[in-house]
């Protein structure tokens, strides 16, 4: 899926047929992981950072292409204004203090969502980040915030039927790759595993058309609890699945052997 207006380089190719290039995480648990121990929300928000800062460093160390992160939903604003406001300190803590490291393991940040509503601040800060990893090629990392399946899919479809008013397209010539390509993920291949921590069986929004042919892996680990470890147990699950896109095992035991 290319986007001939972008002008990133897209994701290399999967290095290894075991290593998904392309692994998108919800991260759940925070929460209920504080409060079992006392402690507030927030806290657990803290402590779930730690986890993000070594699933990144894990990724790029197993060639993983890129890692998309579910960061804030647009369903989230609904939760309690303080821990919103305390989410966006934190939020703004990592914009401002974690690019360094991005920037020196050689790792390419872009904040995927509809970002008008975070205000002026966290959009500079936004564009500060994204434009110091650009030159970075070793992973591509994916953080979505105010982002939501639905919206994506709206924007997307907003942005062909302008260029179909405009005569710059046909609506008849409208499909599925082009859609895709005007998608948030744009020009990166969608992902081949997707993990969700703390229990929950639902995808929640998120992806939703990126996840068509997704190895979708759940595990009940609270995401504070999420290490390296429990990465490669989801990519040993992963590796031993058989992706088959609508063919038979046959079908693809012949390509192989072709």
């Amino acid at each position: 899926m290319t986007n001939p207006e972008s002008n990133e380089p897209p994701v290399k190719p999967e290095p290894d047929a075991g290593i998904p290039r392309h692994i998108a995480v919800i991260m759940d648990g925070n929460g209920r992981w504080a409060t079992s121990r006392g402690q507030s929300r927030i806290y657990g928000h803290r402590k779930g950072a730690e986890s993000v800062r070594e699933i990144i460093r894990a990724c790029a160390e197993r060639d993983v292409a890129c890692l998309t992160l579910f960061a804030f939903s647009s369903e989230n604003w609904r939760r309690p204004q303080r821990e919103v406001r305390l989410l966006m300190e934190l939020f703004i803590s990592v914009l401002e203090k974690d690019i360094d490291s991005l920037v020196n393991n050689g790792i390419r940040l872009k904040i995927i969502g509809d970002l008008e509503r975070f205000g002026t601040r966290i959009n500079k800060l936004i564009k500060k980040a994204e434009l110091r990893t650009a030159d970075n090629d070793r992973m591509q990392l994916l953080i979505a915030a105010n982002y939501g399946g639905q919206w994506d899919i709206a924007q997307a479809s907003r942005k062909l039927a302008a260029r179909a008013v405009s005569g710059d397209i046909k609506p008849e010539d409208i499909d599925e790759q082009m859609l895709a390509a005007e998608l948030a993920t744009g020009i990166h291949p969608d992902p081949d595993l997707f993990i969700r921590t703390g229990g929950e069986k639902r995808i929640s929004n998120f992806l939703i058309w990126q996840l068509a042919y997704t190895e979708l892996y759940f595990t009940d680990v609270l995401w504070p609890d999420f290490r390296a470890a429990d990465l490669d147990r989801a990519i040993d699950w992963y590796a031993g699945r058989e992706r088959r896109y609508g063919q038979t095992s046959e079908q693809l035991s012949r390509a192989d052997h072709a």
